[in-house]
C-alpha cells in the first residue's frame, strides 16, 4: 500500500517531494520510504533522487497494471470502476466469464499483459504476445432482451476507432463486420460472447473482448498473419502508450454501454457507415463451407448488416459470415 500511495503522491507533484514530507504524510520512516521508492524503480518507474530536494517521478513503464491504467483513466460511470489486471491469462474473455459466474460487478474490466489462448471470431486464435498489445474484456450485465444486444460488436468497433483517434490522432477504418484496420491491415480483434438463462432466455451477462496490436514489429507476427496484420507502432512509426490506450478504450466502452442501454445507436451507425472500408468496393462473400461469391458492397443497414449487389444483380443483406475486400487480406482477384 505504501508503494502505491507514494506513486500517487509522486504523480501529483511536478517538482521534487522530500523524503521527510513523504514520511510525514504516510506515517512511515525515511527508510521505509526509500524501500518503497526502490521497489517502484524495480518495477520500471524512473524516480530521480536529489539530496536536499527529495524524489521526483520522471518516467513510468509501459505497463498494463491497474495503477498505470488508472493514471490515464479518470472517472467512469460503470465500465472500469472495477479493474482486474493480470500478468498472464489464457484469455481475458475466459477470465471475465469466470468472474461473472462468481458475481463480479457490472462493468468489470479484465486485462492481461500476455494471453496464452487468445481467441477471435469462429474460434480462430488471436496472437497476444507479452508487452505488445492491449488485451482487455469488459463484463456487462445489461437488463435488455438479447435482440437489443446484436449491434454491440459493431458498436465496439466504432468505440475502438474513437479511442485510437483520441490517443493517436488517426482514425482506423472498419472492415465489415468487426475489424478495425489501418493501412489496409488488421489492427484489432473483437469477440463478443453472451450467456443466457436457459429457461427464460434472460441475459445473464455479456463479455466484450478487444485485442489491439500496439507495439508489434513485423517479425512478431506469425507467417500466416504477417501479410494481413499491423500494429499502431508499425503504422504510425512511433511508440504508443498501452495503458493510455487501455484507458481510452475503457472510457469509450463506458459511453457505449450508456448509449446501448438508452437505445442511442444512431451516432454509432453513422460512424460505422463513414468508417466502413467495404462500401463501394468489390467484395467476396465467403460462406461457412468456403465457397465464394463476388458482389458489390452498397450500404450498412440499420442493424449494421452489409447490403450488397451480386454479379447477377440481386440485392442481398449479409448478416453474418466473412467478407473479403479487393486488395485487402490477400484478396486480389
Amino acid at each position: 500500500m505504501s508503494r502505491k500511495t507514494i506513486l500517487e503522491l509522486l504523480r501529483s507533484q511536478e517538482d521534487f517531494l522530500s523524503g521527510e514530507e513523504l514520511s510525514r504524510r504516510l506515517g512511515l520512516s525515511r527508510a521505509a520510504v526509500w524501500k518503497a521508492v526502490d521497489a517502484l524503480r524495480k518495477e520500471g518507474y524512473v524516480i530521480e533522487a536529489r539530496t536536499g530536494l527529495g524524489y521526483r517521478l520522471t518516467a513510468a513503464p509501459d505497463a498494463m497494471t491497474e495503477s498505470e491504467i488508472r493514471s490515464f483513466l479518470g472517472e467512469t460511470a460503470v465500465v472500469g470502476r472495477s479493474l482486474r489486471c493480470f500478468d498472464t491469462l489464457d484469455s481475458t474473455n475466459l477470465r471475465a466469464k469466470l468472474l461473472a459466474q462468481e458475481g463480479a460487478a457490472d462493468g468489470t474490466v479484465v486485462t492481461a499483459d500476455l494471453q496464452t489462448a487468445g481467441r477471435g471470431r469462429m474460434d480462430r486464435s488471436f496472437q497476444s504476445p507479452r508487452g505488445k498489445g492491449v488485451y482487455l474484456t469488459a463484463l456487462l450485465r445489461p437488463n435488455l432482451p438479447p435482440e437489443r444486444l446484436l449491434p454491440v460488436t459493431a458498436m465496439a468497433g466504432v468505440a475502438v476507432c474513437g479511442a485510437v483517434e483520441e490517443l493517436c490522432g488517426v482514425r482506423p477504418g472498419l472492415k465489415w463486420p468487426n475489424d478495425p484496420v489501418l493501412g489496409g491491415r488488421k489492427l484489432c480483434g473483437i469477440l463478443t460472447e453472451l450467456s443466457l438463462e436457459g429457461e427464460t432466455g434472460r441475459v445473464q451477462y455479456l463479455v466484450l473482448g478487444i485485442g489491439v496490436n500496439v507495439g508489434q514489429r513485423a517479425e512478431d507476427f506469425s507467417p500466416e498473419v504477417a501479410e494481413m496484420a499491423t500494429s499502431l507502432s508499425m503504422a504510425l512509426g512511433h511508440p504508443v502508450s498501452r495503458p493510455a490506450l487501455a484507458a481510452a478504450e475503457i472510457r469509450a466502452l463506458d459511453r457505449l454501454y450508456a448509449d446501448l442501454l438508452a437505445g442511442n445507436l444512431a451516432p454509432y451507425l453513422a460512424a460505422y457507415r463513414r468508417d466502413c472500408v467495404n462500401l463501394d468496393k468489390t467484395v467476396q462473400l465467403i460462406s461457412p463451407d468456403g465457397t465464394r461469391e463476388t458482389a458489390r458492397a452498397l450500404d450498412i443497414d440499420d442493424d449494421f448488416s452489409l447490403v450488397v449487389r451480386t454479379a447477377a444483380g440481386e440485392t442481398r443483406t449479409v448478416r453474418s459470415g466473412e467478407v473479403s475486400v479487393r486488395g485487402m487480406y490477400g484478396y486480389t482477384e
